[in-house]
């Protein structure tokens, strides 16, 4: 009888291991999680501005005091980082239309525009590369099986990054 008991005992330690791993591996994986580590792994440092498409698979990263910024697609796996002098300009895109733009050397059309219905809010940032001239990540699709937030949140940090890029460009 002592021996099925420890049996049973040992089978469920075991279940509760198998269990516990299975969770903290499930934590770890977490999309969200795994974009930041790989923007800290790509920027060295942890960004001051980030924008992320779990769903997608795509993130950008701002580091201000490494003059960088970093681009990552195919879940972290893949992406690009680039100084500041490397940045043409970024773009807010609602639907297909382009309602804010900063470009080196042109005057910035601002956002005037508040679309809380919007079926899609993405952000193009545009780069001085001939391989890779522009980057586009979703900040909303409604499309997309897995939403956080709304297009006004997502219009918010579309703005916010034009504003970090229009400074980088002026400075």
């Amino acid at each position: 009888m002592a021996d099925v008991l420890r049996v049973i005992l040992l089978v469920a330690l075991a279940a509760a291991a198998l269990t516990t791993g299975a969770l903290v591996l499930n934590w770890w994986m977490e999309p969200v999680r795994r974009m930041r580590r790989a923007l800290l792994k790509s920027l060295g440092v942890t960004p001051e501005a980030e924008a992320l498409s779990p769903a997608e698979g795509r993130a950008a990263g701002l580091d201000f005091d490494g003059a960088q910024v970093a681009v990552l697609w195919n879940r972290g796996s893949a992406g690009l980082v680039y100084a500041f002098e490397e940045i043409e300009g970024g773009e807010i895109i609602v639907d297909g239309h382009v309602v804010a733009r900063v470009r080196r050397g042109e005057a910035r059309k601002a956002l005037d525009l508040m679309a809380p219905e919007a079926e899609q809010v993405v952000l193009r940032l545009m780069f001085a590369d001939a391989r890779h001239p522009e980057f586009e990540l979703a900040l909303w699709d409604a499309t997309l099986p897995v939403q956080t937030g709304s297009p006004g949140e997502a219009l918010r940090l579309g703005r916010r990054w034009l504003s970090h890029l229009e400074a980088l460009l002026k400075g």
